[in-house]
């Protein structure tokens, strides 16, 4: 089995040999070049092309949640899982507004961290418990926000649940016997009515309005 690959960005060297042995603990978890700063970190995703970018929020150079936006801006297929020791909202909001696919603390138990970046490679999103609550009842107190959002339509609503579900855009033009170039539209068209900038926004925000329901999501 291929590994996943991984490129580790912390500005603390033993925090990170401590998480790099978590995840290579796995087997199946590829650290394939770690930094202390984000401009480094830019550097080591240009060269490795790794699956997933796991990046603390506070470095110097370049933060994570600017290093997450980067790579967004620039189109790389790398996943972003921020994993940090801070849980306050701002910086939550930030981190998937950025992009991120996944949100964990650095408090989390190994298998936590091997499943978050599992989810993450399988496009699915990865919260740790307490900041999925953190985002809906940041969610429920913008109710304002919410007033006058554009309803999807149904073939938005059957590409968004199978994004929830974690399948790729191949994998859900597959499912809706549409074209990739179809399912991007589709899910562009949903960012916008949700105001929202990634998936993980995207299916949060919908779960809070009730567009899908969490056993769809896991079905």
């Amino acid at each position: 089995m291929t590994p996943i690959r991984v490129v580790l960005a912390d500005d603390h060297a033993v925090v990170r040999k401590g998480i790099r042995d978590f995840l290579e603990e796995d087997g199946e978890i590829e650290v394939v070049a770690e930094a202390g700063d984000g401009e480094k970190v830019k550097d080591l995703i240009r060269i490795h092309q790794p699956d997933i970018a796991i990046l603390d929020i506070q470095m110097p150079g370049a933060t994570g949640i600017e290093v997450a936006r980067w790579i967004r801006e620039q189109a790389l297929p790398v996943k972003v899982l921020i994993m940090t020791a801070y849980d306050d909202d701002p910086f939550v909001v930030a981190a998937l507004q950025a992009g991120a696919n996944g949100y964990l603390l650095k408090n989390a138990e190994a298998d936590e961290m091997t499943g978050a970046v599992r989810s993450v490679y399988h496009g699915q999103p990865a919260l740790a418990p307490c900041i999925a609550q953190k985002l809906m009842n940041h969610m429920a107190g913008n109710k304002q926000s919410n007033i006058g959002v554009e309803p999807v339509t149904d073939r938005e609503r059957e590409a968004l649940h199978y994004a929830a579900l974690g399948l790729t855009n191949r994998g859900i033009g597959l499912k809706l016997a549409i074209s990739d170039r179809t399912v991007q539209g589709h899910l562009a068209s949903i960012y916008g009515k949700l105001q929202v900038g990634s998936r993980t926004e995207a299916v949060m925000k919908a779960l809070q309005l009730g567009m899908i329901q969490l056993s769809e999501t896991s079905a």
